[in-house]
């Protein structure tokens, strides 16, 4: 240990990438989203009505937190085409006729356009020209309504016979903060993990140091790696640490399972991490085909974790395969113990794959052995 430590402060690499880079990960990631949801996120009106209250439905529009009515286009192509450029994300059109057509009940349409190339921008746009189109249809009628003699119960019960009470569960104010950093953050933090778990044994090889370190540990390679992998260990726990402390502590994110979870929790993901970076060299035990394999597993990590598109929902053989990434593991026991509040019980068979990925370099230890022992490096 005392070698890997004077090993630790020979190279700045190391400096960077257990401290530094994490800690910017953690950073620009709970500050870029830190708005909790994006807002004025430009949009477009197409008006061809041009009527009082179809004015009125783009000044609500204009009125909602993430919409901001930026620009009127006087044809609908006009307003396709700076979708096209970028320069809005949705638009709301209004055909000609479009009162008239309401208050001699002839079901006039208004139609609404949004991009989907941002997934988060389209679906709260989406949500927005849903309501307006549905809150102007009701101002219409209302105003039709009225004009025909009904009262003011009668208008509500005909427009909205059945009042929706609406209770996000845990995350009240939806919070995309809350909900993307949780695993966004540890995801980089796995990645930073494999890799230095990979780089600081394939230095050895690359520098011909890895016999030094095997005769150092009296040719024992339990005590070669646990020398050589404690300093990383502490040092990444410790990290761990301070994400958990930041946005559960600092940030008030919520944690409904309390305090423990979240230390247990983490011991078991950097000793998982650590363990299938580990068991990766022992696969492939050359510095840059066990770096690419755990590169590989890291960014495959985002996509297989749940967070975004439901594994439940992916093919047979993706939701399989969403058993081999830790951090698939983590967002399950996070999800459920941490942000929930549920018991352990309901989660240990995830709790029981971080324990079998921290011990997955015992069936590798043989070949490690061997190649610090007789591995030529070949540059």
């Amino acid at each position: 240990m005392r070698r890997e430590l004077a090993t630790l402060g020979r190279y700045p690499i190391y400096l960077i990438f257990m401290v530094v880079m994490p800690v910017v990960a953690v950073l620009f990631f709970t500050t870029i989203l830190s708005s909790a949801q994006p807002t004025d996120m430009p949009v477009g009106v197409v008006d061809m009505d041009d009527s009082p209250s179809t004015r009125r439905m783009a000044r609500l529009l204009d009125a909602f937190q993430t919409s901001e009515v930026v620009a009127k286009y006087p044809s609908l192509s006009d307003a396709r085409r700076a979708v096209q450029r970028g320069e809005i994300y949705a638009f709301l059109y209004v055909p000609e006729g479009t009162t008239a057509k309401l208050v001699s009940g002839r079901k006039p349409t208004i139609s609404f356009y949004y991009s989907m190339t941002s997934m988060t921008s389209g679906s709260l746009l989406f949500r927005d020209l849903k309501t307006i189109s549905s809150l102007g249809n009701a101002a219409l009628m209302q105003a039709t309504l009225r004009a025909r003699g009904a009262t003011e119960d009668q208008i509500m019960a005909y427009l909205q016979p059945i009042t929706v009470d609406l209770h996000p569960v845990n995350n009240p104010t939806l919070d995309y903060n809350a909900y993307l950093s949780t695993t966004l953050v540890p995801g980089v933090l796995t990645l930073f993990m494999f890799l230095l778990t990979v780089y600081s044994l394939g230095t050895e090889l690359k520098f011909g140091t890895a016999s030094g370190l095997l005769s150092e540990a009296g040719d024992n390679i339990c005590i070669a790696l646990a020398g050589k992998l404690l300093p990383l260990f502490i040092f990444s726990l410790s990290l761990f640490y301070f994400y958990e402390y930041y946005v559960y502590g600092y940030l008030g994110f919520p944690h409904y399972g309390g305090p423990w979870p979240l230390v247990w929790l983490g011991l078991l993901t950097v000793l998982a991490s650590l363990g299938f970076g580990l068991f990766m060299f022992g696969l492939l035990p050359q510095l840059r085909m066990s770096m690419s394999a755990c590169s590989l597993w890291a960014v495959l990590s985002f996509s297989m974790v749940g967070s975004i598109f439901p594994a439940s929902d992916m093919d047979a053989p993706l939701e399989a395969l969403t058993w081999l990434f830790p951090l698939r593991h983590y967002f399950m026991i996070y999800q459920a113990v941490v942000f929930n509040g549920y018991p352990v019980s309901g989660v240990w068979w995830h709790v029981v794959a971080l324990v079998i990925f921290a011990l997955l370099p015992l069936l590798v230890l043989p070949r490690i052995r061997k190649a610090l022992k007789y591995y030529v490096y070949v540059p």
